[in-house]
C-alpha cells in the first residue's frame, strides 16, 4: 500500500476492515511487535491459539488488505507487518486533521 500511488479511501477502508476482526486485530499486533524481522506462522499459532485453517484465512485477509506480507523460508513462511501500509492507512485518516467540516450547501457557493 505504500508508494507513490495516491493512497485511496477504498484502500484505507478496505484496511480497517480487516483489522476490525478482534482475532485479525491480535495477530497484527503480533507482527508489530515482532518487527521488521517478522514471526514464522507456528509461533503466531501458539501465541494467538487459533487453528490452522482459521490462522491462514486471517492471514489471507491482512495480507489481501495490504497489512503483511508473507516470505517463504525454507519450510517456514514468515510474516511481517507492512509498516508502510500502516502509516498510510493512520496518515490517510489523520490528513484532514482540524480542517473543519463543510456542508455541502457551504461547498456549492
Amino acid at each position: 500500500m505504500s508508494g507513490t500511488h495516491e493512497f485511496s479511501e477504498q484502500k484505507a477502508a478496505d484496511a480497517l476492515a480487516a483489522l476490525g476482526n478482534q482475532t485479525r486485530l491480535r495477530i497484527f499486533k503480533v507482527l508489530i511487535r515482532a518487527g521488521h524481522e517478522g514471526i514464522n506462522v507456528g509461533s503466531i499459532q501458539r501465541l494467538i491459539g487459533v487453528p490452522a485453517t482459521t490462522l491462514a484465512h486471517h492471514l489471507n485477509t491482512l495480507a489481501a488488505a495490504g497489512l503483511i506480507a508473507q516470505e517463504k523460508r525454507g519450510r517456514e513462511v514468515i510474516c511481517t507487518a507492512s509498516f508502510g501500509a500502516v502509516n498510510d492507512v493512520l496518515n490517510f485518516v489523520k490528513s484532514e486533521c482540524c480542517a473543519g467540516v463543510a456542508s455541502a450547501d457551504e461547498k456549492a457557493a
